[in-house]
């Protein structure tokens, strides 16, 4: 395996240790820091500044690349993308209740039907300028399928392993795509240990969430596209379903790239993570003011994809959450099916779980007056309501009788 890159000019200085702030060199293939913590890529941003502008992007195909400046990627042979189209901005008017919008971020839209796809794409494209050859991840679905398209379309080895219960399409998906796919009677940080085991005797690559550098780097473009859509402007604050947190991260990390060049005026946005009530180490930790996060016993929740009992970013996430003023909060499964249904028949728009639990929070905290009715707030719907069951409809009409 060829662990660098030719030598070639890019923003990318070096990658930094998110807890001690140590650096490693770029261009290398690393895992987590010396510390066991996840690596951050860092950018000459002086330099980046001078490249390029907003004009300049204006300009450029509507997808992830055209934040090509602020991504890792050195060289476009490296790229492997399916077609990642900037998603759009809705604004859910019937759901409003002041003089503060309501839009949602929908991330269905992208290839595999998730926001999954940010990060796995950028991921693979520099596993593949790494040389990496076998990639194995942890999953509860949606990150699991967008690794097996994007590994098999740059012809690398996947093996996924995901918990039992993960929703049939979604391992259906994995393993149509290529992937070597293995159910687990457990958890995803059960998933995530039997790679820890394995990984050395089956010369695997680690692609669990903050193990690798690179999916935060994709997962940012979700604000570099926010930022945009809203004219170079900041929401009022965020909402981010949060399991292992890579898109809150990433999304917080760009921002604060964003106005250290400039880019951006004002205060930055308020981030929320959203958990479900039956997993929520984040929102246990965020309350009672610890630094990490504790494993959750006994995790369950209808929003599979937010049910991580523990995720090695506890601490980043936590600093964003800070950092922004933010918060963490738990809404309850019943809340969460509600607040589906509700945006579903009310808008017209199907959410998925985690993406609907959003919503719950959204409503929630207008209740408790953590947030107000004239805040325009941002939910992240991260995936296509139509990969999840749906509630059955048994009208029948026979085709020769009269209409009731």
């Amino acid at each position: 395996m060829d662990n660098t890159i030719a030598e070639r000019p890019t923003f990318v200085s070096h990658l930094e240790c998110g807890l001690k702030g140590d650096h490693y060199p770029a261009d290398q293939l690393h895992g987590l820091s010396k510390a066991g913590k996840p690596l951050l890529v860092r950018y000459d941003l002086k330099a980046l500044a001078k490249s390029v502008s907003k004009e300049m992007i204006a300009r450029r195909p509507a997808d992830l690349w055209r934040y090509r400046e602020f991504l890792p990627v050195r060289r476009a042979e490296h790229i492997v993308s399916l077609g990642e189209i900037t998603t759009p901005l809705i604004r859910a008017h019937k759901l409003e209740t002041g003089k503060g919008a309501l839009l949602i971020k929908d991330e269905g839209r992208l290839p595999t039907g998730s926001f999954k796809a940010r990060g796995v794409c950028v991921a693979v494209s520099m596993a593949k300028a790494l040389g990496i050859t076998r990639i194995a991840m942890p999953t509860n679905g949606n990150a699991g399928a967008a690794l097996a398209a994007y590994a098999s379309r740059a012809d690398i080895e996947s093996t996924i392993f995901c918990p039992d219960d993960t929703p049939k399409i979604n391992v259906r998906e994995m393993a149509a795509q290529g992937a070597k796919v293995w159910r687990v009677n457990g958890l995803i940080n059960d998933c995530g240990k039997i790679i820890a085991e394995n990984k050395e005797a089956q010369h695997w690559y680690d692609f669990s969430t903050l193990k690798e550098p690179y999916r935060i780097e994709g997962k940012k473009t979700m604000g570099l596209e926010l930022v945009e859509q809203l004219g170079w402007r900041l929401p009022s604050v965020i909402f981010y379903p949060t399991g292992g947190g890579t898109g809150l991260i990433g999304m917080w990390k760009v921002f604060k790239e964003l106005k250290a060049i400039g880019w951006l005026d004002g205060p930055l946005p308020r981030m929320v993570a959203v958990q479900a009530s039956g997993c929520a180490p984040i929102v246990r930790a965020f309350d009672t003011g610890a630094e990490y996060a504790e494993l959750w016993p006994d995790a369950h929740t209808v929003a599979a994809g937010i049910r991580v009992p523990v995720a090695i970013g506890d601490f980043l996430i936590l600093r964003a959450l800070r950092e922004s003023n933010g918060f963490a909060t738990a809404v309850d499964d019943e809340v969460i099916v509600a607040a589906l249904a509700e945006m579903a028949a009310r808008e017209g728009l199907l959410m998925c779980p985690e993406g609907a639990a959003t919503y719950a929070a959204y409503q929630q905290e207008l209740a408790s007056g953590r947030i107000g009715a004239d805040d325009t707030a941002v939910l992240f719907n991260c995936a296509t309501g139509l990969k999840y069951p749906l509630p059955a409809t048994e009208r029948h009409m026979d085709k020769g009788s009269k209409f009731p």
